[in-house]
């Protein structure tokens, strides 16, 4: 890995105010903005020059007005040069890279970054922190005693040389424009654009130096996104962009009605993600999820010829324990304590209190309300209410039961952790709540729904 510089970097000469006004009311009118124009704005949000009133505005008439395919194209372009720009075509394979709207439940990186490295891929994967109702894979990471994921460019190059993978945050100057303009649409209720979530995605993977990139764009109740028409759309975006950005990308819609996996926090998660490494328990969904975006990359990076081929390979990572060994070697290589795959609970925190939620009545699991349930994470301490706050990384939700699941009175439906018996009695209640029994069993929805981009 090389880092460069951002070359010409997009120009604020002429965003003075009065002129960025203009262009908050020219979008606001619904017209085309031109590409020296978007430059201009991207070049007012990274050098300070434009007021976050101004970008609150000008977000707020792209989510009312959108943008076309070119203009996010080169909005997206913009701010990946807005900050540095990594260069990893030093490395012996593919630099491949994965990316998900977020889901309650969602560890798939944990599980994929590791399984593609022992395929022959680096993957330097950049993550985030938890946000609303879903976990971040940071901040399960964090949960590992001594692990570090800021990481200074020279330890991500030689944890992702010596790994095959690395996952940590961004550094601020990976598409700073991006970063500020974020900022303020996490306040100002615009986050949902479909342009501004795809430039602000694609940004920062093109700064960060990907050769190809899949999408996992989830929908159901659990997602930022629940409608599937609303998910395609975005996945299409994410695509188009991306292949105009010269980044080969594909996007799979997967299934958010229900957890993925069966644990939602943090150290439970990464219980989970041993077990699953070590195949001592791998939830169906979770791995077909997996599978089916590991194959996209493995395909897409030249490393199979064939879908088949790929998840041959990446189920042969896992039976054959490279990618547990993988994972094992990036934990040790970004300082985390060693032993975790053998004796997880000495590497974790354990909650105080475990209290189990119990089914009061018989009948399939009919509906989950995913979101409630990433709530209650949440509010348990295992994710954030404001942003910066400490969370606790031994709370959360394992053991929870499927959609389609027959159960009767005294089953299990779910485990609460918690700092204490109130907590886990109030989490407990609303769990209980949030799971729905039906008569007879309902036909479950395929975990991958569809595939854009082929």
């Amino acid at each position: 890995m090389t880092t460069t510089g951002a070359g010409d970097p997009p120009s604020a000469e002429a965003s003075t105010p009065g002129s960025f006004q203009e262009f908050i009311r020219a979008k606001r009118e619904g017209e085309v903005l031109g590409d020296a124009e978007i430059e201009q704005i991207v070049g007012a949000i990274a050098d300070g020059s434009a007021a976050d009133a101004q970008l609150g505005a000008f977000a707020m008439a792209v989510v009312l007005k959108g943008m076309t395919t070119h203009e996010c194209t080169v909005l997206t372009r913009a701010m990946t040069r807005s900050g540095v720009m990594l260069d990893w075509s030093d490395l012996p394979g593919p630099c491949l890279d994965k990316h998900s709207t977020g889901g309650v439940g969602d560890k798939v990186s944990l599980l994929l970054a590791p399984m593609l490295a022992a395929c022959g891929a680096f993957v330097p994967m950049i993550s985030g922190r938890g946000l609303g109702h879903t976990g971040g894979t940071l901040d399960k990471l964090e949960a590992i005693e001594g692990l570090k994921t800021e990481l200074e460019a020279e330890d991500i190059r030689r944890v992702t040389r010596t790994c095959g993978l690395a996952i940590v945050g961004a550094t601020p100057d990976i598409a700073p424009a991006d970063a500020r303009l974020y900022g303020i649409r996490d306040v100002t209720a615009t986050v949902e654009s479909v342009a501004l979530i795809t430039a602000s995605i694609l940004s920062k993977k093109l700064a960060a130096g990907v050769g190809a990139l899949v999408m996992d764009v989830k929908v159901g109740n659990g997602a930022f996104m629940p409608g599937l028409d609303a998910g395609r759309t975005l996945a299409a975006s994410i695509v188009s962009v991306a292949n105009d950005a010269g980044l080969p990308c594909r996007a799979l819609l997967s299934d958010m009605n229900q957890v993925l996996g069966h644990s939602a926090g943090n150290a439970v998660e990464i219980r989970e993600a041993i077990a699953f490494l070590t195949g001592a328990r791998r939830d169906p969904r979770l791995a077909e999820v997996t599978l089916a975006l590991g194959s996209e990359l493995l395909v897409l990076g030249g490393l199979a010829q064939t879908p088949g081929e790929a998840r041959g390979r990446l189920q042969a990572s896992l039976d054959e324990g490279r990618a547990a060994d993988r994972f094992a070697r990036m934990v040790d290589g970004q300082g985390g304590v060693a032993g975790l795959l053998t004796q997880p609970d000495r590497c974790l925190p354990t909650a105080p209190v475990i209290v189990d939620v119990l089914a009061d009545t018989s009948g399939y699991v009919h509906q989950i309300d995913t979101r409630a349930l990433g709530r209650i994470v949440v509010e348990l301490g295992g994710g954030r209410e404001v942003p910066g706050a400490r969370i606790d990384a031994s709370v959360g939700l394992d053991e929870v039961v499927g959609s389609g699941v027959a159960v009767t009175p005294g089953d299990r439906l779910a485990r609460v952790h918690a700092t204490d018996r109130d907590a886990a009695r109030r989490a407990a209640s609303r769990v209980l709540a949030s799971i729905r029994l039906a008569a007879d069993r309902v036909t479950t929805a395929e975990v991958v729904r569809e595939t854009v981009g082929d």
